[in-house]
């Protein structure tokens, strides 16, 4: 199964950065950790901070890949050409986030991609991405692709 992970604005600074929010493990480490946890999938990883550039990736995969995991940074809370973009494409996306945004300042309560994506998870720190991961996992295959869960 191929599964893209997308990381949006700042989030390669992870490790170094606000480690109180954030933790002190850049995502690399982590990505590397996935790949030997997950072996049979097929797991790709993109970081960019740059909206064009993460638009340009979702169009890339959005239609031959199995999954998307998806953590915008900043841009879930502002950007519609994102949202727009997941709408565009047939590949299921899952929001992720490492900190609990509901915890944080009011502004990052408002996801402009929850819309367009299966689902959303936050809070669990890195582990939110293995969380989605587990999702992805858990879809079984049908005629057309795999079977998405809705409820």
């Amino acid at each position: 199964m191929k599964l893209l992970i997308i990381n949006g604005p700042n989030l390669n600074l992870l490790g170094v950065r606000e480690k109180t929010v954030y933790g002190n493990r850049s995502f690399e480490h982590y990505f590397e950790e996935l790949k030997a946890t997950y072996p049979d999938l097929e797991l790709e990883y993109f970081q960019s901070n740059t909206e064009g550039l993460l638009i340009d990736k979702i169009h890339e995969v959005g239609f031959t890949y199995k999954g998307i995991i998806l953590n915008a940074g900043a841009y879930t809370h502002t950007s519609i050409a994102l949202a727009d973009a997941i709408g565009a494409i047939t590949t299921p996306v899952v929001e992720v986030h490492i900190s609990n945004v509901y915890a944080r300042e009011a502004f990052r309560h408002k996801s402009m991609i929850a819309p367009r994506c299966l689902g959303s998870i936050c809070g669990f720190g890195l582990e939110s991405y293995r969380l989605a991961l587990q999702y992805f996992i858990s879809l079984k295959p049908n005629k057309v692709g795999f079977e998405v869960k809705t409820s």
